[in-house]
């Protein structure tokens, strides 16, 4: 799958969390903080407790962007064609 946009999905046993575009991400890996963009390299990461943080709207200066932060205690991404697959814990 060949995506020009990042794109994310947020799962947690009970539901689907966040399904849509975002212009990056960062998640709390388990060495440390990180961020995903546009065409990122593929990767598998454990998350541990801390923010899933990641910002919607139009990646355009004049556009307002909305930033939204996740509460979690523990999971993994996936990172692989612009796809952000993320498996969550939540407190």
């Amino acid at each position: 799958m060949d995506r020009k946009e990042l794109h994310l999905v947020i799962i947690a046993p009970e539901r689907t969390l966040f399904d849509g575009p975002v212009n990056w991400v960062e998640l709390p890996g388990e060495l440390g903080k990180f961020q995903v963009l546009v065409n990122h390299a593929p990767i598998i990461s454990s998350l541990k407790e801390g923010e899933v943080i990641y910002q919607c709207g139009e990646a355009h200066y004049r556009v307002q962007r909305d930033t939204q932060k996740l509460k979690i205690t523990g999971g993994f991404v996936e990172v692989k064609d612009n796809l952000v697959s993320v498996c969550v814990e939540l407190p």
